[in-house]
């Protein structure tokens, strides 16, 4: 509550300085009767939800998503403990994966309030951590049943690509 207290104060004081914000709200103070202090209060709660559930639901599953992860994840290539490697290998297959459905099912998760809980959920550390929940029940299973097949396209490809047959016929109607 403290860290409470001292935030509001330091709002109150912020908002006694004379700046182009302090007048522009002072003026909506004045037209509407509300207090300049709650007016940021509602502005902030109007960009955390638009930034939850709105257009800016996007930025946030982003930053959740990608920014932190990638972060950890080279915490963890600097590490000595290969735990934590292991954990973020994991984290960013199912995150490809899920960038994979995503591609296809994009008009469908964007309804879905709270996405980026979801993501937060792949990343929490413990047992109960979502990506190797995830991973452990649907892609590993997948991926060993046919880890034979993906290996033969992948060596079909490679050596399709080291005969130059891709760029040859990529370029050949030039």
């Amino acid at each position: 509550m403290e860290y409470v207290n001292r935030a509001r104060d330091h709002l109150n004081k912020k908002l006694k300085e004379k700046n182009a914000l302090t007048d522009c709200l002072n003026k909506v103070q004045e037209k509407t009767g509300v207090k300049a202090e709650y007016i940021i209060y509602g502005a902030c709660a109007f960009i955390v939800l638009w930034l939850m559930v709105g257009w800016g639901a996007t930025l946030l599953a982003n930053f959740i998503g990608f920014l932190y992860p990638a972060y950890a994840s080279i915490k963890a290539i600097e590490s000595t403990c290969k735990e934590d490697d292991t954990k973020w290998l994991t984290y960013w297959v199912v995150y490809a994966a899920f960038g994979l459905i995503e591609t296809f099912t994009d008009i469908f998760l964007y309804w879905i309030p709270l996405y980026c809980i979801l993501l937060i959920y792949l990343m929490i550390p413990g047992k109960y951590n979502g990506s190797i929940l995830l991973y452990n029940r649907f892609i590993r299973p997948y991926i060993l049943k046919y880890e034979n097949h993906i290996d033969k396209a992948a060596d079909e490809v490679g050596r399709f690509v080291d005969k130059g047959m891709l760029c040859g016929s990529l370029f050949s109607h030039l």
